[in-house]
């Protein structure tokens, strides 16, 4: 008799449980954003912060000034080579002054008279060789002098072209192409001028300051580390078995645990997990033959995500 009572409360049991309601499952995520890295591209030492850590700045924001002393020492050795430059491209183009000119023409006068002179003064040998009244040697050393004043004559006459004519074409484009040289300089430093200022890249909030006031800042080097306001999106692991209840854009609400609510999201991705680092539930509850997958979820509203905490949970239920 008592056997068959043990018996019966059993069935009695089981027939209980059968009618009961199926639990609710939930699963547990993470709130995960995209990190961007600051660095600069010209050395220098942090003169500035103008930002702390788990402050928000928009894009084009200052982070922090640098101290570069090389830049403003070439910025002015570039200034001085485009000032020597255009004037000489300048002077090149316009060619000669009034008063180079006018120097040129009373140079002009004065061998023009010369020229004349032995013009004259050879002349009058002339006749006085022929009949022997003078030497040879005597007419020739006039005659040395007569050609000297010609091509003296013949030189200024040259240099005076010139200058009414300007400058040759291809030394005002040598004086040209040094101006556009020298220009160019001047707009490298100032392109690095514009570099002592590390500016924000896009809106963030800026998690990690690796430098402090003094320290060296090199090329390359990571000044800051962001977080993206703008690429919240949460992380779950689902096993195979699960996956019949989440499909490619399906709306879903994600519950935020510690701050007590929930917000609705699109399930954007649905991939395989590569490596067991990735699971993103802390304790997953799936049959070691069941493959594991990753599902990413985009908040519909992502201003109401910007004070969720990056790490922390959330859960959606099956």
């Amino acid at each position: 008799m008592k056997k068959r009572n043990i018996l019966l409360g059993l069935v009695l049991s089981i027939l209980s449980c059968n009618n009961q309601p199926e639990m609710t499952q939930t699963i547990q995520g993470k709130v995960e954003r995209d990190e961007i890295a600051v660095v600069g591209k010209v050395p220098g030492r942090i003169d500035r912060l103008l930002v702390r850590e788990g402050d928000h700045v928009k894009r084009g924001d200052t982070l922090a000034v640098l101290d570069i002393p090389e830049v403003d020492a070439k910025k002015a050795q570039a200034k001085g080579a485009v000032t020597s430059a255009e004037a000489q491209y300048e002077m090149a183009v316009r060619g000669a002054t009034a008063n180079q000119l006018k120097q040129l023409n009373a140079k002009k006068a004065a061998l023009t008279e010369q020229y004349e002179f032995a013009r004259k003064s050879l002349n009058r040998l002339k006749d006085l060789v022929k009949d022997s009244l003078i030497p040879q040697q005597q007419y020739d050393e006039v005659f040395a002098k007569y050609q000297g004043a010609k091509a003296q004559m013949e030189a200024v006459d040259a240099e005076i072209a010139d200058v009414k004519n300007g400058v040759r074409i291809e030394q005002q484009m040598m004086a040209r192409g040094q101006q556009d040289r020298a220009l160019g300089a001047l707009k490298e430093v100032q392109a690095a001028e514009k570099e002592r200022y590390i500016l924000a890249p896009q809106n963030m909030q800026v998690a990690t300051i690796t430098l402090k006031l003094g320290e060296l800042a090199l090329p390359g080097y990571t000044l800051f580390k962001g977080v993206l306001d703008s690429s919240t999106y949460f992380r779950f692991t689902i096993p195979e078995s699960k996956l019949s209840s989440f499909q490619k854009g399906k709306e879903v609400l994600v519950n935020v645990p510690y701050l007590g609510k929930e917000l609705k999201g699109i399930v954007r991705q649905i991939k395989p997990i590569g490596a067991y680092a990735n699971i993103a539930t802390a304790y997953p509850d799936y049959d070691l033959q069941d493959p594991l997958y990753e599902m990413l979820i985009r908040p519909q509203d992502p201003a109401a995500t910007i004070n969720i905490l990056s790490k922390s949970t959330v859960t959606i239920k099956k």
